[in-house]
Order: structure tokens, then C-alpha cells, then sequence
């Protein structure tokens, strides 16, 4: 069974860093793009980084050169690592896997909140 089980929210102030950590299962090796997106109220979830199992990686503009998405298939964990953080950085962050002719799989969220 898949799950995904994020981790490493929280508060933080503004020009702050966090990191956030998301643990597949069954294995991490499984899934071809691992991937976090976030969601504000009224908002879709947006992409925010993706990285694909050859090592191709993406962000999306408004976190390019703060944000850094690492993948580590020997712990079956997929990071983000957060720095200069701002008040629009607030809001859910999800991991996502997906694997070939397969659906999507979410995490449960976790909640980053950035104080000015």
C-alpha cells in the first residue's frame, strides 16, 4: 500500500528557514517524479519542486534559488529544504508521488506558516 507521510512544518519568521521531509512507502524507488506542492485557501495546490528519478529537477519561479528538493532513495525520503522565507510561502504543503500508469498519491500535508 502507498503512503506518503510528510513532515517538518511549522512556524517560522519571515527570512527563515525550514525543511520538510516526506517518507514513501512501499519504496521511494518506485515512484518516477517525487514532488511538493503547496495550497493557501481559495487557492488550487500549485507545484512548487519536482524531482524525477534520472535526477531532472524542477521549481517553480517564485522559489527558485531559496527552495532545494533532494530525493534520497536509501531512506525513501523526498526533501525540501526551505531558506529566506517569506509570508507567501504560507500555506499546506504536500508531497506527491507518481509511478508509471498510475494515479497520483498524496500526503496528508503539513502546515508551514511564515510570520512577517
Amino acid at each position: 500500500q502507498v503512503q506518503l507521510v510528510e513532515s517538518g512544518g511549522g512556524l517560522v519568521q519571515a527570512g527563515g528557514s525550514l525543511r520538510l521531509s516526506c517518507v514513501a512507502s512501499p519504496s521511494i524507488s518506485v515512484f518516477n517524479i517525487m514532488e511538493w506542492y503547496r495550497q493557501t485557501p481559495g487557492q488550487e495546490r500549485e507545484s512548487v519542486a519536482s524531482i524525477a528519478g534520472g535526477g531532472m529537477i524542477k521549481y517553480a519561479d517564485s522559489v527558485k534559488g531559496r527552495f532545494t528538493i533532494s530525493r534520497d532513495n536509501a531512506k525513501n525520503t523526498v526533501s525540501l529544504q526551505m531558506n529566506s522565507l517569506k509570508s507567501e510561502d504560507t500555506g499546506v504543503y504536500y508531497c506527491s508521488a507518481m509511478r508509471p500508469f498510475d494515479k497520483r498519491y498524496w500526503g496528508q500535508g503539513t502546515q508551514v506558516t511564515v510570520s512577517s
